[in-house]
């Protein structure tokens, strides 16, 4: 009965052997295409979230002071008047 086992606990091993090897393929895996992806992207000049965010806030408050100017010289004509 010891052969038995013994053949088990060394496929077993093997298993867990294999699992270790795949997960880290897995991970060379998501790590190389993160990468490439990356790199892709700045090729082709795309914004970050960040960026696109910081730009948005600023186009924000532009259309407010805008907006307050168009409101000032609209009571500065009417008190002419």
């Amino acid at each position: 009965m010891e052969a038995p086992n013994k053949f088990f606990d060394e496929m077993s091993k093997l298993m867990t052997n294999a699992m270790g090897v795949a997960q880290g393929a897995k991970t060379e895996a998501e790590t190389a295409m993160k990468s490439w992806m990356d790199r892709w992207l700045a090729d082709r000049d795309f914004v970050t979230r960040e960026e696109f965010d910081a730009v948005k806030a600023m186009a924000q408050k532009a259309r407010e002071e805008n907006e307050a100017l168009k409101a000032r010289i609209a009571n500065l004509e009417n008190a002419e008047k």
